[in-house]
């Protein structure tokens, strides 16, 4: 037999795709951790080994997705991220440079190979309950409660006159209809309703270009990221907000480096003046706009650029153009709380760190909690209360939550993984919790360390 590094046994240093009817060079974990570096990354789905290094750039998701699972097992991210895989297989099949050795393990590191078994096998009884299957007509009732919204706000000036009460009332309309549109485009973006792919990208593009003003590929390129690498510094765009907030072990290591950019040690309450209110408005709007333009996303643009266009035209009859710009301003400020808190109740005060490199259900587990359900708050929160199914099977549409609820929290209870469920008002006082205890852990190392 040969040595590790020939067919038969293993690659060399650099190995092209495999000739066909050719032996698989066979790999060992040593071997595949040395290619996780920028331009050098492989990864293994179903103990084959890729060469991604020149293919991530054209990843769909991005280079920075695939990336971030260089030289591990990424067999749960695969299934987790494609929807139809024998289509995504094809784009495999040119990367394959030979498989692990039949006496190494699936993965790399000391992971629970029962749990990761178990969580396959949750998974497939999921399919084979079709919960995978979107009910289409609840989107459309989504989509059609959102444009009802976006005219009645329109009627109330018109009928009613641009008066401060009519003005506020059709901004908390557009900002609830703006808030539901985040949710929509988020179920577009994981491709949980139509069959195919495309379907869903060309939708989400309409949602969140024609209806919000923003980018389908911006939001992707940031949301997967999350997806992949929940709260894990420098992989998840979430987190990694210091020097503004520290969270995590992020405040130890800038207390120990006597970091002190900001009053961290009152983080908890500077974070009412520049969180909630700011992130929409200041924040993603720069963001999205610098992605569009750098990326040359030129059609996200026109898409951005036709809401721009249909807000102004429709308000600047009877606010003029400062007065609109007013209410706009007003909406994108309301829509920022509610992201905030909605999207940051089930992570913020959950763990947060380096990179730990755990199997797909442990590390989502970890970085994820639910939220008490009820049928306000499943219409209110776009069913991200239910943040741990959602982790666990992002392409999942999300009315299916409730049915493999059960299912998870029986896998949980079985591998000792914490299934924390909280009442919707503890949630969201546990952020400035959160955020107080890491000022807190700052400002002690910052001063004894």
């Amino acid at each position: 037999m040969g040595g590790v590094g020939e067919p038969g046994g293993g690659p060399g240093p650099r190995e092209g795709p495999a000739p066909l009817g050719a032996p698989l060079p066979i790999f060992r974990w040593e071997q595949i951790r040395q290619h996780d570096l920028p331009g050098d990354k492989w990864l293994v789905i179903e103990r084959r080994v890729y060469d991604i290094s020149r293919w991530a750039q054209r990843h769909p998701g991005g280079s920075r997705l695939i990336g971030h699972h260089g030289a591990e097992d990424a067999t749960d991210a695969f299934h987790a991220f494609h929807q139809d895989l024998r289509y995504v297989r094809k784009f495999l099949k040119p990367l394959l440079i030979g498989e692990l050795a039949p006496e190494e393990p699936s993965q790399d590191g000391a992971q629970n190979a029962q749990l990761i078994e178990d969580f396959r096998a949750l998974r497939q009884a999921a399919e084979d309950m079709k919960l995978f299957e979107a009910d289409r007509t609840f989107f459309a009732l989504l989509l059609g409660h959102i444009l009802a919204m976006e005219l009645l706000a329109w009627l109330i000036i018109y009928l009613l006159g641009p008066g401060w009460v009519s003005s506020i009332l059709a901004a908390l309309i557009l900002a609830i209809s703006q808030a539901q549109c985040w949710c929509l485009q988020h179920d577009l973006g994981h491709a949980s309703i139509f069959p195919k792919s495309r379907w869903n990208h060309v939708a989400q593009q309409f949602v969140m270009g024609q209806l919000k003003g923003f980018s389908a590929h911006w939001w992707n390129f940031r949301h997967f990221q999350h997806h992949a690498k929940p709260n894990i510094f420098h992989k998840d765009p979430d987190v990694t907000v210091a020097p503004v907030f520290l969270l995590g072990e992020s405040s130890v290591e800038y207390g120990k480096k006597k970091r002190r950019y900001l009053p961290y040690n009152h983080q908890h309450l500077y974070f009412f003046l520049i969180g909630p209110p700011l992130l929409t408005l200041v924040n993603f709007e720069v963001e999205n706009l610098a992605y569009m333009l750098v990326c040359m996303q030129w059609t996200d643009l026109l898409w951005a650029a036709s809401f721009y266009s249909r807000f102004f035209l429709s308000y600047a009859p009877f606010y003029g153009a400062t007065g609109t710009l007013l209410l706009f301003v007003a909406v994108r400020v309301l829509e920022s709380h509610w992201f905030v808190w909605i999207t940051q109740m089930n992570h913020i005060p959950k763990e947060i760190g380096h990179e730990k490199h755990r199997d797909w259900a442990s590390s989502q587990l970890a970085a994820t909690c639910n939220v008490e359900p009820s049928l306000f708050i499943d219409w209110f929160s776009g069913h991200l209360n239910f943040q741990i199914e959602h982790h666990l099977f992002p392409t999942m549409p999300r009315h299916n939550y409730r049915r493999v609820a059960p299912l998870v929290k029986a896998f949980c209870t079985k591998h000792g993984l914490h299934y924390e469920v909280k009442p919707f008002l503890t949630a969201l006082v546990d952020i400035i919790g959160s955020l107080k205890k890491s000022g807190d852990i700052w400002l002690d190392a910052y001063l004894h360390q």
